[in-house]
Formats: C-alpha cells, structure tokens, sequence
C-alpha cells in the first residue's frame, strides 16, 4: 500500500509529527496575516457527562461509543450535608471528567490511531502501540497547532443547507469551494471541511445523523494530500462518508484514515462545530488547537479556535 505517494521518512526516520512539521514559524507568520477583525470563534462542540446531563440526546455522537462521564467529587451538596469546608467559609467543588473522544466529541487523531500491517506511520513498529499507550507517534508528539485554516464549505457551494448522508465529497467540490471564496490552498494550511451534518442532530433526530454520514471521498483525500495541507478538519465523525452501520465502504487502500494519518502523517481534527464560522462567510483565518499532553494518546478532545 505503501506504492501510493507518502510521506515516510521526508521528515527523518525519528519523524513523529508528519505534515505538521509544514508548520514552521514562517507559516504560522503568514497565517496570522488572516486576522483582519479581532473575532474569535470556538469550533468545539460541548462535552457534556452523559451521567449528569442530557447528553444523550443533545449532543452529535456515534452510536454505542461510550459518551463523556463526568462526576463531581465534592461539591455543594456536600457542605449543604455537613461536610467539613477547607477554612473559615472556604468551599471548594472539584471534578472528574472520563473522556473517549473518538465519536463522541471535538477531537484530534493522533498518528498512532489507525494503520495496517505491522507499522504506523513513519514506518515506526505497531507493536510500540501498547495498553499504555503508544511508543510513538501519540498525540503528546504532535503539539499545539497553529496556521491558516481553509474553509471548504460545500453545501455552501451546491445552495444546500448541509450534504446527504451517502454524499462523497470530490476533488471538484473542493475546487469549487476555492473558486467560490477566491482562496489559494498553500503547503501547511489546514484544511476545515463543512458537510453540515451535525445539523441533522438539532432538525431531525439521532436517528437521522445515524443513519450514515458525508464525508470525503478517497481522491479528495489524495487531493488534499498532494497539496500538502498540515490537517483535515471537519464536521463530521470520521473525516471520510460512514454507511447506516457507522463504517466506512472503502476498502484500506482508499479508506481516509490510511490515505492520510497512515500515509502522509496528516493529522485528523472531527466533530467540529462550523456553522457559525460559514455564517461569517470567511474562506481563511488563523486557526489554533492544541491537544492535551496525553502520553502516548491516540486522540485528545480539543477546543479549536478560528481567528477572523
């Protein structure tokens, strides 16, 4: 599979950020020439605790992942009860929050999350990918980003209020988004995908959302790839299009997953929330996120950020 243009070894043999080594000072530089009002936008949906709220309801995620849990470990309940307050009317509320980010909230694939055969990207050996955690190539490797965000809105581009769920995305719906907006893609950007299907979530029900998703197709992937974005970002849970049981219909050679975090190292960000960034109609901005420090993580929730 590996016959496929790629990315291994162009930044080294130790290499373990991939296409986010485009970053460089330089382009994030050029990215913050974006910034012409001031505005920031969060990208992020919410993390709500599916113990203590109505997250199961509210909130796009795939079917059957487990959903954020989040517990209070003290809290004003406790000191209504007679618990002890830490000094003189100091009362003090302390949390805990479980998170499997992927499918159920705004969040970053690591390079270690997928690959086939016995290496993750880079070439690095899947048996470093441990109960643990991963060897190589975690997400604590890959570091905050920060560069010039491209919006691809295609729903925006075809007059429609969001895509269908077995909608593929093509390489001339992203041209077309382009030429819509007038934007240049350049080497580093990263690339923001608007399917509009979390929309579906709010207007018709869980039901509807899962009964599959839009999302890139295969030569989109290699379209992005050969233009040397840092990241994919989208709305969606999977980068790629989902059938009504949730998975992909590629096989490995065309599935996104392998075409971009496996082959080229170029990082995953899903389950954006984008509908007020199209409704600003900006095509680029400054765009930050940064993954916690989870040694060894295959994922970590993020909060991006666009800078209008």
């Amino acid at each position: 599979m590996l016959d496929e243009p790629n990315n291994w070894g162009r930044w080294g043999a130790e290499d373990e950020r991939g296409a986010l080594n485009l970053l460089t000072p330089e382009a994030v530089l050029a990215a913050a020439r974006c910034v012409k009002e001031g505005r920031v936008l969060s990208l992020s949906l919410p993390i709500r605790g599916a113990t203590s709220s109505s997250a199961p309801t509210t909130v796009p995620h795939l079917r059957g992942r487990p959903l954020p849990q989040h517990f209070m470990s003290v809290d004003g309940g406790d000191y209504a009860a007679g618990a002890r307050a830490l000094g003189v009317g100091l009362c003090v509320a302390d949390d805990a929050l479980v998170v499997t980010p992927h499918g159920t909230t705004t969040h970053m694939d690591a390079l270690c999350h997928m690959w086939t055969g016995d290496a993750i990207y880079n070439g690095h050996p899947a048996n470093r990918v441990r109960s643990y955690g991963a060897g190589r190539c975690g997400i604590d490797k890959a570091g905050p980003v920060v560069g010039r965000g491209v919006l691809f809105d295609v729903p925006a581009s075809k007059d429609v209020p969001h895509l269908n769920a077995d909608d593929r995305i093509t390489p001339d719906d992203l041209e077309a988004c382009l030429e819509r907006t007038g934007i240049e893609l350049r080497a580093g950007d990263i690339a923001v995908i608007r399917t509009g299907w979390p929309q579906v979530w709010h207007t018709e029900g869980p039901d509807a959302y899962w009964s599959g998703q839009p999302g890139l197709s295969a030569d989109a992937g290699r379209w992005l790839a050969a233009r040397d974005v840092s990241m994919v970002a989208s709305d969606n849970a999977a980068i790629g299009g989902l059938n009504a049981r949730q998975l992909a219909d590629e096989d490995l050679t065309d599935d996104l997953h392998m075409i971009l975090l496996w082959r080229h190292g170029i990082h995953l960000a899903e389950m954006l929330w984008l509908e007020g960034l199209a409704e600003t109609g900006r095509g680029d901005f400054l765009f930050a996120a940064a993954p916690l420090a989870i040694e060894g993580g295959t994922a970590s929730p993020i909060n991006p950020i666009a800078v209008l």
